[in-house]
């Protein structure tokens, strides 16, 4: 479905596009972006947070909080933003970023590219309003040589400023942070982050590369180690065989309608792992209402979206809060 402006985004390279996007939101937000008529009898409440509605934007998109505002004038409840680590770094080579249009799908290889977290902290601190929940993923720099320490300082800092924290362990894009999601480093990470979080929240972000078995040891440790809620899932490693884009071949995480049949199962699975006890949130290949009710149905609490919106324009948010505020 095409939306206005699709046809010049789809003219510019996928970063050259995603960078003229969150410029062109961070200037809407800083005019004064409405912060709209979300349906609010939709509202959720986790770990003491109150949602105002059940969509989310994962992270990834606004790597950097510079676009808050203007996020939130789309209609979401929530916005998470980063990944944040604790000092600056370029990311992965260009190019990193690719669209699989014919397959509504994205690929990327980034690698934890943003200014740092000090720098997204001061503008999350220059905020003067937020219409929804704000999230602030953290990561470990790649050339970390404690990466736990990493995360408890992003933690740390991060916890005067966000609702929530996410502990982000399930990007492919950094060599061997996926090992991370392992007991026992999960074990030790998260005691670490639960450590310096205070009283905000944490929220884990897991791969849906994950077997049954890793599937239980991560909700396993993320019940044992006082996580508020399971984020799954992140970016695949895998190639349905269905895809169609020249680009199918890239290295990198894949996102988007592909991603669609793999995370209902991982969210099926991470749902009878925790036997209801840790609350979960959705992400992967969801672009309308009916396929986020169906992922609320199947046990999430609250979903995210980022890579239809690529396709499917900013419009989909709303269209997503009305089609399940119609039902």
């Amino acid at each position: 479905m095409a939306y206005p402006l699709r046809s010049a985004l789809f003219a510019l390279d996928a970063e050259t596009a995603h960078r003229a996007t969150i410029k062109a939101l961070s200037l809407w937000g800083a005019a004064g972006a409405p912060f709209g008529d979300s349906p609010r009898s939709a509202g959720v409440r986790l770990a003491g947070i109150d949602f105002p509605n059940p969509v989310g934007l994962a992270a990834g998109l606004d790597k950097d909080a510079e676009a808050i505002a203007g996020l939130f004038g789309l209609g979401f409840g929530a916005v998470e933003v980063g990944t944040l680590t604790p000092r600056p770094q370029p990311g992965n080579p260009r190019p990193r970023l690719f669209r699989l249009a014919e397959d509504e799908a994205v690929i990327n290889r980034m690698g934890f590219n943003n200014h740092g977290i000090d720098a997204a902290l001061a503008r999350v601190a220059r905020l003067k309003k937020r219409a929804g929940v704000l999230g602030i993923n953290v990561g470990a720099n790649k050339d970390s040589t404690d990466r736990v320490a990493d995360y408890a300082l992003g933690v740390g800092k991060a916890a005067a400023h966000a609702d929530y924290i996410t502990i982000n362990v399930s990007s492919p894009n950094t060599p061997g942070l996926r090992d991370l999601q392992s007991r026992p480093a999960l074990d030790e990470l998260l005691a670490a982050c639960d450590a310096a979080r205070g009283k905000t929240p944490l929220f884990l972000k897991i791969a849906p590369d994950l077997d049954r078995a890793g599937i239980d040891g991560a909700v396993r440790a993320a019940i044992d180690n006082r996580v508020d809620a399971l984020i799954v899932s992140n970016t695949t490693i895998s190639r349905p065989e269905t895809l169609r884009s020249a680009n199918a071949s890239e290295t990198g995480g894949l996102s988007g309608a592909p991603l669609r049949e793999l995370a209902r199962a991982k969210l099926a699975e991470a749902r009878e792992a925790s036997g209801g006890t840790l609350p979960l949130i959705s992400a992967g290949g969801i672009d309308s209402a009916d396929e986020a009710k169906r992922r609320l149905e199947g046990g999430a609490v609250l979903v995210q979206i980022y890579s239809a919106l690529v396709y499917r324009g900013p419009g989909l948010v709303r269209e997503i809060l009305n089609g399940l505020d119609s039902r």
